[in-house]
C-alpha cells in the first residue's frame, strides 16, 4: 500500500470537497461566502460550483440566489448506516405492527416529496405510493406536513410556482386554501389528507426536521377512510408526533429540546 505521503491528490477534487464542507453549519451559502470560506477565487469557486450543481451534490435557490446541498448528496449518503433510512426504518416496522396499515417515509424535492421508503401491512388496501415515486406537496399529508415548518419566504416561492390539480372533490386546490390548512397543520403538528389525493384513502403525517430546525422529510400512515375513524386517526397523530421528534434529534435537531424547556 502506497502511504497517504505518496497518494498523489487531485486538486479540483479537494477544492470540490471544500466546497460541501463549508454547508457543514450552514442550510444556504452564496457564491462569495463559499469563495472565502474555502479560501478559492471566486471565480474557481464558481467554475466547482457549477460542476458540483450540474451533477445534483449542490443545488441552488432560485428565490434567494445561494446554494445549499442537493438531493443527489442526501440520496448517496442514504447508503451509509448513519442515515435517515437507517435510523427511521425501526421506527416504520413498529407503526405497521402496532396500526397495520402503511407506513411512507419522504423527503422534500422543491415541490414534490420523494417516497424513500413504504413498509406494507398486509391487510391494507393497495396504495398508489411507491419508493422512488413523486406526489405534489399540496395534496399529500407528508408534503403538507411538511410545507407547514417551512420559512415563510420559502413557503411563499413554492406556493407561487405550484399548478394545482384538483385529484378528488377534497383536494385544495389554490394558494389561499392551502394556507389555510397549513395554519391548522401548525397548530396541531402534524396533517391529514381526507381522500384529497385518493377516493377511500386517508393519512396522517408528522414532519421530520433536520439540524437547521427546518422539515425536510416526513412519515405518514395511510388507510382506508373507513377503518380509520377520528378516535384512531388523534391516536396515530400522537403517536406520529412522538416518533418524528425523537428521529428529529437523532438527526441533531433541538427544536424539542427548545420546546420542553418552558
Amino acid at each position: 500500500m502506497l502511504s497517504k505521503s505518496k497518494v498523489n491528490v487531485i486538486q479540483s477534487v479537494s477544492r470540490a470537497i471544500q466546497i460541501i464542507r463549508c454547508f457543514e453549519n450552514y442550510e444556504e451559502l452564496g457564491v462569495t461566502e463559499i469563495s472565502k470560506m474555502a479560501g478559492l477565487h471566486k471565480s474557481t469557486a464558481f467554475g466547482l460550483i457549477a460542476t458540483l450543481e450540474a451533477n445534483k451534490l449542490i443545488e441552488k435557490n432560485e428565490h434567494t440566489g445561494k446554494y445549499r446541498l442537493g438531493l443527489e448528496l442526501f440520496r448517496l449518503g442514504t447508503k451509509v448506516n448513519s442515515t435517515l433510512r437507517h435510523i427511521t426504518v425501526p421506527y416504520l416496522e413498529q407503526l405497521v405492527k402496532m396500526y397495520q396499515e402503511t407506513v411512507n417515509l419522504v423527503v422534500i424535492d422543491d415541490l414534490s416529496v420523494i417516497y424513500l421508503e413504504k413498509v406494507e401491512s398486509k391487510r391494507s388496501m393497495n396504495i398508489s405510493t411507491m419508493v422512488g415515486g413523486r406526489l405534489p406537496l399540496y395534496c399529500t399529508a407528508v408534503g403538507k406536513a411538511i410545507m407547514a415548518g417551512l420559512p415563510s419566504n420559502e413557503l411563499n416561492n413554492k406556493l407561487e410556482r405550484m399548478e394545482f390539480r384538483k385529484y378528488t372533490n377534497n383536494t385544495a386546490s389554490d394558494k389561499n386554501s392551502i394556507m389555510k390548512s397549513l395554519e391548522l397543520i401548525r397548530s396541531k403538528g402534524y396533517a391529514e389528507d381526507n381522500e384529497e389525493l385518493e377516493i377511500g384513502l386517508s393519512c396522517i403525517a408528522a414532519p421530520i426536521y433536520n439540524h437547521f430546525n427546518i422539515p425536510f422529510a416526513a412519515i405518514s400512515l395511510s388507510g382506508p377512510t373507513s377503518r380509520m375513524s377520528e378516535h384512531l386517526r388523534k391516536e396515530i397523530s400522537v403517536t406520529l408526533m412522538n416518533y418524528t421528534r425523537e428521529i428529529s434529534m437523532k438527526l441533531g435537531c433541538n427544536k424539542f429540546k427548545e420546546e420542553s424547556k418552558w
